[in-house]
């Protein structure tokens, strides 16, 4: 049953500002480039921005499929493609500070290869103007086409991530009908098999109804694909025509999901909290400290995962 009652405290944030963001909010507007986390007024930017994170969405704002959690418009933009995007996005490798850009994008069912060209083109650019700037790129399933996976990977891209969003029993429900579970697992193994040292990530919404055995389970199907690190986080309703939230998972429950994702099924990290989303700065400062040299990484607080537990045969690489 739909929950009926307010959101909890540890739901309300206020909108970051200071002059962290606002130096990267300048620099950004002076090459005409807008991030996901200002769209999407994400109550996490400050924090990302202050650790050297940003994310920018690709390939237009219409997405060619009809996921239930999401609120991004579907339609079919039959074939536009802005061909300058590449080099316009290469420019954030310029913006002093910027460590770590997301690039994720809409579907795009309509591009002959899923748009997997136009995300490697993206990255190959960026990584000529700085190859120390590391870069995940959170894709769509391509239709589970292994091709557009070497695509990516073979772009120089450190993290491939993919989202499951939710578990088996529900994936109906939530995603659009094109979306399967085992075609994302298939997707995250494929990236992992062609590239081995790439990072794989992936993140589950809670709150939608999903038991702790389906948590559980989904948890080791990630593991036995390969997947590296794990985020979880609440589903929030984003409008009245979208799932409703079945209830509010709280704090505690998150740290313990962390700690079954990192000692029992021996994820190299877990970011789990209420306000964690997929390209939340938790996740991505592990992998700033497994990349980069010491002496480039941010300053950071004790919640930040130096010590997190990595599994056997699990070993960080080091950009030269």
């Amino acid at each position: 049953m739909p929950v009926n009652e307010p959101k909890p405290s540890w739901l309300k944030m206020k909108l970051p500002t200071g002059e962290t963001v606002s130096k990267l909010r300048k620099s950004l507007r002076e090459r005409a480039l807008y991030t996901v986390c200002e769209e999407a007024r994400c109550p996490n930017l400050g924090e990302c921005w202050d650790q050297g994170t940003a994310t920018i969405m690709l390939m237009g704002d219409v997405c060619t499929r009809g996921c239930r959690f999401c609120a991004v418009k579907t339609g079919n933009p039959r074939g536009w493609l802005d061909l300058d995007e590449p080099a316009k996005v290469a420019q954030t490798a310029e913006i002093p500070g910027l460590r770590y850009l997301v690039l994720t994008s809409v579907d795009r069912d309509d591009l002959p290869d899923f748009g997997a060209g136009h995300y490697a083109e993206t990255i190959r650019l960026l990584k000529e103007k700085r190859s120390s700037l590391l870069v995940e790129a959170l894709v769509p399933d391509f239709q589970g086409r292994h091709e557009c996976v070497h695509t990516l990977c073979d772009s120089g891209v450190d993290v491939y991530a993919h989202n499951i969003e939710t578990v088996d029993r529900l994936h109906r429900r939530v995603r659009d009908v094109r979306a399967t579970y085992t075609q994302t697992l298939d997707t995250l193994a494929e990236a992992k098999r062609y590239r081995p040292d790439v990072f794989t990530k992936s993140s589950i919404m809670l709150g939608l109804g999903e038991t702790e055995d389906e948590i559980r389970q989904t948890m080791h199907d990630l593991r036995e694909h390969g997947v590296d690190i794990l985020t979880l986080g609440q589903y929030l309703q984003p409008n009245k025509k979208l799932l409703p939230v079945e209830r509010y998972v709280t704090p505690e429950e998150f740290d313990e999901f962390k700690r079954w994702a990192e000692e029992d099924f021996g994820f190299a990290y877990c970011a789990s909290g209420p306000m964690v989303r997929s390209s939340y700065k938790a996740a991505e400062h592990f992998v700033m400290s497994q990349l980069l040299p010491s002496e480039a990484l941010p300053s950071h607080d004790t919640s930040s995962p130096d010590s997190a537990p990595k599994p056997d045969g699990f070993a960080g690489r080091m950009v030269v």
